[in-house]
């Protein structure tokens, strides 16, 4: 194999290490790209190119984190990560952990471990690499991961999201969530949802948002039943497609542009939460980026009108 037939082939684990510990398409990415880098201008090739290239992508991906939290420390109204429409990296025998460790609740949750614990965390109890690996990768003794890694799952366990473990089930349960919102149903929508539901946008200042969560299935209910048949009269448009593995959909506008990604956290047959990314920044992965503000004011115009 050559070596780029070699990074190729190892391109979707590289990308998948690092979306998780930096919650970012475009920033994982770079990470990949710099991880190239280093391995193409290396004077001898390694052992073990998966180990290398693993250990490279990780210790890129706890420095762009580090300068990153500042920035998210800084960020206006709630941070979600970029969203991911499908992870590129397989492997059967981890196929649950991968599921459950890609939903944006999840990485939510690794947003309070520190750096070094989410990437020993992810490496270890997602990915399955040795401690002697792992240690490495972050630059530590193995004694020094085993406890980063015991006071990650520490903070895992008080927190881990649970999700609708019948994937059949979750996505009938999002066919009749999407029915409703397309009909305007406020009924229908509260019925399936959690007594405490929530709706969270996320603008980044950037797009129009809600001031703050709404909670409640009536409230969220009417919301929604309100708006989106509004949204509906202006040729928006929504396409039901999977977000970080959990439901979710597409919205665009009338010349196609993505305007928002809505993507729903299901368990015990109802939607507990329900997440609207609108910042611009995160979207534009996903193609052209449609004016969520033209599109606001658009909806004004036809509220007042009826």
């Amino acid at each position: 194999m050559s070596e780029v037939d070699e990074f190729e082939e190892l391109r979707p684990l590289l990308f998948s290490i690092a979306y998780r510990i930096l919650g970012s398409v475009s920033e994982a990415e770079d990470a990949v790209q710099e991880t190239w880098l280093r391995f193409d201008g290396s004077a001898t090739r390694p052992a073990s190119a998966k180990a290398f290239l693993s250990a490279v992508v990780t210790r890129i991906s706890i420095d762009v984190l580090r300068s990153a939290r500042v920035r998210r420390e800084q960020y206006v109204g709630p941070w979600f990560p970029e969203p991911l429409l499908s992870d590129p990296y397989e492997d059967p025998a981890r196929s649950v952990e991968l599921a459950d460790s890609v939903s944006i609740a999840a990485l939510l949750l690794l947003e309070r471990l520190t750096p070094l614990e989410r990437a020993v965390f992810l490496m270890r109890e997602v990915f399955a690499f040795g401690f002697d690996e792992i240690a490495g990768a972050v630059g530590r003794s193995e004694a020094a991961c085993r406890q980063l890694l015991v006071r990650a799952r520490r903070h895992m366990e008080a927190g881990r999201p649970r999700f609708e473990a019948d994937r059949e089930e979750r996505q009938k349960l999002a066919a009749r969530f999407f029915d409703a919102l397309k009909d305007g149903d406020v009924v229908g929508l509260r019925d399936l949802l959690a007594a405490d539901a929530q709706l969270v946008g996320d603008g980044g200042g950037k797009a129009p948002q809600l001031g703050r969560a709404l909670v409640g299935a009536q409230r969220v209910a009417r919301v929604l039943g309100t708006v989106f048949p509004l949204l509906s009269r202006i040729d928006v448009t929504f396409e039901p497609h999977e977000v970080n593995g959990q439901p979710g959909a597409i919205f665009r506008d009338r010349d196609g542009k993505v305007l928002h990604i809505l993507a729903l956290d299901v368990l015990d047959g109802q939607i507990q939460t329900i997440r609207t990314i609108l910042n611009p920044d995160k979207l534009g992965h996903l193609g052209p980026v449609a004016d969520a503000w033209a599109i606001d004011r658009e909806l004004k115009r036809e509220r007042r009108r009826g």
